[in-house]
């Protein structure tokens, strides 16, 4: 599989406006992008995240998260470019469609 490249200009700008706009917040220093997601209990946290690791195994990408029980902290990078790609993107919207 090609490694994914950097996302840079307009198409950058473009992403990073229509995540924000999701309710993704973007660290530029580290370059990632981050969400806290609540739901009603455990139950409900833990069946999202079962529904986001599908979609993460299915772009062969996979998100930083961790559970603590009704929250998911989300944080989104490709590690092998340091920065976000179109993966970040597309991993972060099949989380937010799965909810």
């Amino acid at each position: 599989m090609a490694r994914p490249s950097k996302l840079a200009g307009r198409a950058r700008d473009e992403a990073l406006e229509a995540l924000k706009a999701a309710g993704w917040t973007h660290d530029a220093g580290a370059d990632t992008i981050s969400r806290s997601f609540r739901f009603k209990d455990f139950s409900a946290a833990f069946g999202w995240m079962t529904r986001a690791a599908l979609a993460a195994e299915k772009l062969d990408h996979h998100p930083d998260w961790s559970n603590v029980y009704n929250r998911v902290e989300v944080s989104l990078t490709t590690h092998d470019v340091k920065g976000l790609t179109e993966l970040d993107v597309k991993l972060a919207e099949a989380m937010d469609a799965a909810l």
